[in-house]
């Protein structure tokens, strides 16, 4: 597989949505979570 198509593969992929309420999750490059920030965050109380 060429670098190119490997780019576009990653470039194509839907965005991340949360596990809790189907929210899109804005990540970060070093994230993995599957919860949105206000999903995440009311799990803490």
């Amino acid at each position: 597989m060429a670098l190119g198509s490997v780019v576009e593969f990653f470039r194509n992929l839907p965005p991340k949505q949360c596990s809790c309420c189907g929210q899109e999750v804005k990540e970060m490059h070093d994230c993995y979570t599957h919860q949105c920030e206000k999903c995440d965050t009311e799990d803490l109380k």
